[in-house]
């Protein structure tokens, strides 16, 4: 029997309306335990699927009739085969289109914010893992800040409002995700902009994103400004936006800031934050 599949963006519109949702998780229980799709109103039921092969009858009183129920695996395939045995047991169920490799891949746009000389300016979020980029958009031109590999989801998103990528930039040298910002940039014909003190090894050709660049997007006076932010690592930099919009890029948090320890130089990292930084946007 065919089941409903629901796909990330869809789960993700759940998330952000406080919607709520029961996830019945077929992976083992250390791959549970260690990351799963979170919601403010999401409720759990982890059983690994090997312990479902012969039935899901003995889970079925464990399972809620207010809520809708959806199967998460991996990759999908076993998700669909839990689903499929569920309705048969006249269970409302829909299973995770990709598993949850689709779901640490999705990113979602939102737009933050209009800029002064009638610019946007929006936020990527890649919901699965809490990574965050950015793109600026004034009079038909774009620039992205901190791309994932998902390199797709921002060139489809330029085409769809009709902007002209022309700059990529990344903050500092990433630990927690592949950049696409050499892959846009060679697409697009952008400029691609790096810290250079985080660019010491590479071997291709690049702009140097220092304190003091300044860099305008479209015709209109819609400015990203370089403030060098040294504490994440040692070429951190950080942008301000249209003197509005700070994008930290992971130095800078609402309660506290980015991991300093990274090359085992916390405490020499952090001083040069305090004394850089904090200093310059006083």
């Amino acid at each position: 029997m065919a089941v409903k599949a629901m796909n990330s963006k869809e789960v993700t519109k759940k998330i952000f309306n406080k919607e709520g949702l029961f996830i019945l998780d077929v992976r083992n229980e250390g791959d549970f335990q260690d990351w799963k799709i979170e919601g403010e109103n999401f409720d759990y039921l982890n059983i690994p699927y090997f312990e479902l092969l012969d039935g899901v009858e003995e889970i079925l009183e464990k399972l809620p009739s207010e809520k809708e129920v959806l199967v998460v695996c991996a990759k999908e395939g076993s998700s669909i085969m839990v689903a499929e045995m569920l309705s048969e047991q006249a269970v409302g169920v829909s299973y995770l289109e990709g598993g949850m490799k689709a779901w640490s891949e999705h990113l979602e746009p939102v737009k933050i914010g209009d800029l002064r000389d009638g610019g946007e300016i929006y936020q990527f979020v890649r919901i699965g893992k809490g990574c965050l980029s950015y793109m600026v958009v004034s009079n038909g031109e774009a620039a992205i800040i901190d791309s994932t590999r998902m390199t797709s989801t921002y060139l489809d998103f330029a085409q769809e409002i009709g902007a002209t990528l022309t700059q990529v930039f990344d903050t500092h040298l990433h630990a927690d995700h592949i950049s696409g910002g050499r892959v846009i940039a060679a697409h697009t014909g952008a400029t691609y902009w790096l810290p250079p003190k985080d660019a010491t090894e590479v071997t291709f050709e690049y702009s140097p994103l220092e304190s003091g660049n300044t860099v305008t997007i479209g015709d209109t006076a819609i400015d990203i400004h370089a403030v060098y932010s040294p504490g994440h690592t040692i070429g951190s930099t950080s942008f301000v936006v249209d003197s509005s919009y700070l994008l930290s890029g992971d130095i800078l948090f609402i309660d506290s800031i980015g991991r300093p320890d990274l090359a085992g130089m916390a405490e020499d990292w952090v001083a040069d934050f305090e004394r850089k930084f904090i200093f310059t946007l006083s």
